[in-house]
């Protein structure tokens, strides 16, 4: 049987990486939102955890029924990592500082097996491998950036592996994933039941034809997924990576500012839809500055369909010591967010207005 195991990630320390000095985070296996403000790491964070997930991960059958080694993690994280920051060297993610001139990283999963890696200002395509894991990840993560891609998805997989575009790693990977086929077997019932949802609030079903062009199906026929609106484009993509099994049972999803181009009503079944996918044993990572998408997540949670969801909450704070990391399990241990409060304020103002 293959070397495989199914992992959450457990705690993430960071020294010296990009904008972070010294940070460690606790994961909760369901729900993780990341808030603050542009150029606070959000995204930074995710692409770091996605990096290290899929580096860990097997996509040879042949590797997996063995143990990692050092040697073929040291080149996969490295290349993973420029792949997906796009750096010109791998070196320019230290973070610069007098007298330090070195990062070092370590991601522990829940059953305690960790990979740790470090690097320099003049590393180009190799890490230094501290600590290897024992196993690998069983399933490749999701990676859903800010905006849609199921209307570049056909095709785009093979430029991007024939010519140079200047498209972070994350784009090739989700659109190889949202052009795998549909899941069949035992695992039809549960997809059904969690596309429920989702299909109520695009009003439709998802559909591709040979091509792998993909449509909305609705009561009025096939529309061009061109011609749906962006956000429901959103839902459209988690539909289809349920529908091909890549988001159900286990597994892990990182999703950059969903709320990007939505409007509320779409965002509360974008909140709705990501506690299902906790509840379904997927660890997702959420990264917003959405006040209406945190209190949706959060009002959520106290009703008795999603009560008890594993939640952590993280909020980045920009130091002159670089980005400083406050976390708990509710929106309240976060500190405040600047952002959030202009809302908070600017409801206060218009409300004063109202008044007078």
């Amino acid at each position: 049987m293959p070397v495989l195991d199914v992992n959450t990630i457990k705690r993430l320390r960071l020294n010296n990486l990009t904008v972070f000095q010294n940070a460690e985070l606790r994961f909760a296996n369901g729900l993780n939102l990341i808030a603050g403000e542009n150029g606070s790491g959000k995204t930074h964070l995710l692409k770091i955890c996605y990096s290290i997930v899929d580096s860990c991960t097997s996509l040879d059958p042949a590797a997996a029924v063995r143990k990692p080694l050092k040697t073929e993690l040291s080149v996969s994280v490295a290349r993973k990592l420029i792949a997906v920051f796009r750096p010109d060297e791998l070196g320019r993610l230290v973070r610069r500082q007098p007298g330090r001139n070195r990062c070092e990283v370590e991601c522990v999963f829940t059953n305690l097996r960790t990979i740790g890696f470090s690097f320099n200002t003049t590393s180009k395509k190799e890490v230094v491998i501290d600590k290897c894991p024992a196993k690998w990840v069983e399933k490749r993560p999701v990676y859903l950036p800010t905006r849609e891609l199921l209307t570049i998805a056909p095709g785009f997989v093979a430029l991007y592996e024939n010519t140079h575009l200047e498209f972070e790693e994350t784009y090739p990977d989700t659109c190889l994933l949202l052009s795998s086929p549909l899941a069949r077997g035992p695992r039809e019932g549960k997809i059904k039941e969690l596309l429920i949802p989702i299909e109520e609030a695009m009003g439709g079903k998802v559909e591709a034809d040979v091509a792998g062009r993909f449509y909305l199906k609705t009561a009025a026929g096939k529309m061009e997924m061109h011609l749906v609106a962006e956000g429901l484009r959103k839902l459209a993509m988690v539909a289809r990576l349920i529908a091909t099994g890549q988001l159900i049972d286990k597994g892990f999803l990182f999703w950059d500012e969903p709320e990007a181009n939505l409007n509320p009503k779409v965002i509360k079944s974008v909140a709705k839809v990501i506690l299902h996918l906790c509840q379904n044993g997927i660890q997702v990572f959420v990264a917003t500055h959405s006040l209406f998408l945190m209190r949706e997540l959060d009002i959520l949670r106290q009703t008795e369909e999603f009560k008890g969801t594993p939640s952590r909450f993280f909020g980045l704070h920009i130091t002159e010591n670089g980005v400083e990391v406050q976390q708990g399990d509710t929106i309240d241990d976060i500190g405040e967010i600047t952002s959030l409060q202009e809302e908070l304020s600017q409801s206060d103002r218009y409300l004063d207005a109202e008044a007078q």
